[in-house]
């Protein structure tokens, strides 16, 4: 199994209220000058936080909801410094599609 950290937030605040297209934007750059693969990705109502140890998070973000999740949890923890009104995590997957899958 592999971890995943992540960092989630209403999709409203995230997308709409904070400049998390910039952030990502630079830090994809970053990565590309220095041929580093992207071990981070965006997803909108992630189908993860479905699962039982994570339900209780669901009730404390309003839908629909965004995440950042990454490989790396420093780059996370960054991300919520940067960010502020997140909550940060951590999920373990087996299959790397199940992290990106959203919900309906």
């Amino acid at each position: 199994m592999s971890k995943y950290y992540f960092a989630v937030a209403s999709k409203k605040f995230l997308l709409e209220e904070e400049p998390i297209e910039e952030v990502l934007r630079e830090r994809t750059n970053y990565y590309s000058m220095i041929d580093k693969p992207i071990d981070f990705w965006l997803i909108l109502n992630p189908q993860f936080l479905n699962k039982p140890e994570l339900l209780s998070l669901q009730n404390k973000i309003k839908k629909p909801v965004a995440a950042i999740v990454s490989t790396n949890p420093v780059f996370i923890n960054w991300i919520k410094l940067r960010v502020g009104y997140v909550f940060t995590g951590q999920v373990e997957e087996l299959l790397f599609d199940n992290i990106l899958a959203e919900s309906r």
